[in-house]
C-alpha cells in the first residue's frame, strides 16, 4: 500500500473541501481500488490527541517510511522566523515540515498557499507565510528552498489552484501512489504539464466573443454576451489551467457562469495585491491597452488584433446568443 500523510498549515481547508468532492476517482476509490494508505489527515482520520502525535513523531523521526507527504495551506514563518503562529501537536508546523519532508518519498503542495503563499502571502504578509517550494510571484525558495528534493530525489510538486480542482489532486495522487512519477511532467513552476499547459480560456463558451473582441456593457452580462478580458478582469487567456476542460462538478466553470478567471492557478495570484480597483477590473495602461496581454503576445500586436477583429465582427457577436 501507498501511504499518504496529508497536514494543514495556514488555510482555509478548502483544498480539503475540494479533495473529498473528487469524482475520478473518488477519495473511496484511492483507498479501495488504488490501495491508498492515509495514515493521517485532518478532516478524514480519527486519530486525536497523543495517538496522533505518536503517528507524526514516526514519522519525524525516520522510525517509518511515509510514500506521500502532502501539504496543504502556507508554511507560516511568523513571528521572526519561530513559526509559533501556527503551533500544531505542540510544535511549530514549520517544524513538522522540516522534519518529515525530506524523509518523504514524493511531497505534493496543494493549492494556492502550498505552492507559493497565496492569499496570506500578499504584502505585509504579518504572517510570514510561505510556499513550500516557491514564493509569491514565482520565485524559487520558499521555505523548504531552492535546492529541497524529497527521499526519491524529485522537487515539491505543485497543484495550485483555490482551491484546486478534486480531480488534478486524486488523479495525481494516484499516479504517484501507482509508481508512474518519470509520466509526470512538470513545467518551470513544478506543476504537472497534463494538467497546466493548456488555458483556462480554452474550451470557454465566451472565446467566440475574445475572436472578435466583443465586451460585455456590465459585470453580470458575461454569461450572456461578451468576453470579460478586456474590460472585467478576466486572466483566461493567460491562465494556465484545464478549469473548462475538466469541469466543476461536472457542469461548468468560473467563465461558462459568467464569472471573471482570477488566474488562480499562477504564482502571481492574487494580482493587484488586491488593492482597490484591481478586482474584477482589467488594469491598463492609458486607459486603454491591457496592462497584461495574453500569453505569447505583446501590447502592439494585441491592439493590431483587437483593432481588426472589431471591425469585422459579424452582427452575431454583438448580440445576445442565448434566447432560452
Amino acid at each position: 500500500m501507498t501511504s499518504v500523510l496529508w497536514f494543514q498549515g495556514g488555510a482555509c481547508s478548502g483544498n480539503t473541501m475540494s479533495f473529498i468532492n473528487a469524482a475520478e476517482p473518488s477519495v473511496v476509490d484511492l483507498i479501495v481500488d488504488y490501495g491508498l494508505e492515509i495514515v493521517y489527515h485532518p478532516t478524514l482520520s480519527m486519530e486525536i490527541g497523543q495517538a496522533a502525535q505518536d503517528i507524526f513523531w514516526a514519522y519525524a523521526k525516520g522510525e517509518k517510511e511515509i510514500d506521500i507527504f502532502v501539504f496543504e495551506g502556507t508554511v507560516i514563518e511568523g513571528p521572526n522566523g519561530t513559526g509559533r503562529y501556527d503551533m500544531f501537536a505542540g510544535r511549530p508546523m514549520k517544524d513538522w515540515v522540516d522534519d518529515i519532508a525530506p524523509r518523504a518519498g514524493i511531497v505534493v503542495a496543494i493549492g494556492d498557499c502550498a505552492t507559493w503563499g497565496g492569499l496570506p502571502a500578499v504584502p505585509p504578509n504579518p504572517s510570514e507565510s510561505r510556499g513550500m517550494q516557491f514564493d509569491r510571484g514565482g520565485k524559487r525558495g520558499g521555505h523548504l528552498g531552492e535546492g529541497f528534493v524529497s527521499r526519491l530525489g524529485l522537487p515539491v510538486i505543485n497543484i495550485p489552484g483555490c482551491p484546486a480542482h478534486p480531480d488534478w489532486i486524486s488523479q495525481i495522487i494516484v499516479a504517484l501512489a501507482a509508481g508512474r512519477v518519470a509520466d509526470i511532467g512538470l513545467d518551470e513552476f513544478q506543476r504537472p504539464t497534463t494538467f497546466f499547459t493548456s488555458f483556462t480560456q480554452t474550451g470557454c463558451t465566451r472565446v467566440q466573443f475574445y475572436n472578435y473582441k466583443q465586451d460585455p456593457k456590465s459585470f453580470g452580462q458575461g454569461m450572456r454576451t461578451g468576453c470579460l478580458f478586456y474590460e472585467f478582469g478576466c486572466r483566461g487567456p493567460m491562465t494556465h489551467s484545464p478549469c473548462n476542460r475538466i469541469l466543476w462538478n461536472r457542469q461548468s466553470s468560473k467563465t461558462r457562469a459568467g464569472h471573471p478567471c482570477t488566474g488562480c492557478t499562477e504564482p502571481g495570484y492574487p494580482f493587484g495585491d488586491l488593492n482597490p480597483g484591481t478586482v474584477f477590473k482589467t488594469q491598463k495602461v492609458a486607459g486603454v491597452i491591457p496592462k497584461d496581454e495574453p500569453a505569447g503576445m505583446d501590447a502592439g500586436s494585441y491592439m493590431a488584433l483587437a483593432g481588426l477583429s472589431r471591425a469585422v465582427a459579424p452582427q452575431w457577436s454583438k448580440e445576445d446568443m442565448f434566447v432560452v
